[in-house]
């Protein structure tokens, strides 16, 4: 899924979170968002995952306007952020077929099982989220993010606090729908990150692009220099 942005802008109040953006992401790219806390990066995620609408501007999903059929957009979205929006009281089974039934998933049973088996808690499915590790509910709910097959993927610093296993999981994942060419937008501080894994680099500086380009893995040292002037 492709997306348009133009002069896309949030205010709260009179503070302009996001001004003026313009952006355009391919089918297939890979693109992180680099900034300072209060630079734009979750109010840019929030707008493209339909949670806030924008004060101005244009903003379009596979050439589809996001006023036109959100509901439909949403499906077609993938969201890691803060919260796990996970379930205690559900087992992990549950908890998945519950979001299957939200995507109106057809073999719903079946694709949930190869999921949990897919992030090593197909032994765990009956057991309640409650008595989950930290470590079991972050795959949980890496299995969640890819649990129907989103076109668009939306990352809000989603390693942030993941055990080393969940780390290796969830870049191998991110890789391998990479390769399948899912669309990819990662918010992060971590800039060895990002030039690991994103195609393209967006840097926010107080609402505004600083720097939109292709990773450039030859030029890291420029690449790092512009972190540390617009992001550091």
């Amino acid at each position: 899924m492709n997306i348009h942005a133009k002069g896309l802008t949030k205010l709260y109040g009179d503070f302009p979170a996001l001004q003026k953006v313009d952006l355009e992401v391919a089918q297939g790219d890979f693109l992180a968002v680099l900034g300072r806390n209060g630079a734009g990066k979750s109010t840019l995620l929030k707008l493209l995952a339909q949670l806030t609408k924008p004060s101005f501007g244009i903003l379009t999903f596979g050439g589809v306007d996001h006023h036109a059929d959100g509901e439909e957009i949403r499906r077609r979205l993938g969201v890691l952020g803060h919260d796990t929006f996970l379930y205690d009281e559900l087992t992990a089974e549950e908890n998945l077929l519950f979001y299957a039934s939200l995507y109106r998933m057809p073999d719903a049973r079946r694709i949930v099982l190869e999921t949990l088996e897919s992030v090593g808690l197909a032994a765990f499915r009956k057991e309640l989220v409650r008595n989950f590790s930290r470590g079991m509910r972050q795959r949980l709910t890496i299995g969640r993010l890819f649990l129907h097959g989103p076109e668009l993927l939306l990352l809000d610093e989603p390693f942030n606090g993941l055990d080393d296993r969940a780390v290796v999981l969830l870049e191998s994942l991110l890789q391998e729908a990479h390769r399948q060419g899912k669309t990819i937008l990662l918010c992060t501080h971590q800039l060895e990150l990002a030039l690991k894994l994103a195609t393209k680099v967006l840097i926010l500086d107080r609402g505004r692009i600083a720097y939109l380009g292709p990773n450039q893995p030859e030029r890291t040292n420029e690449m790092r220099e512009l972190y540390l002037r617009f992001a550091g």
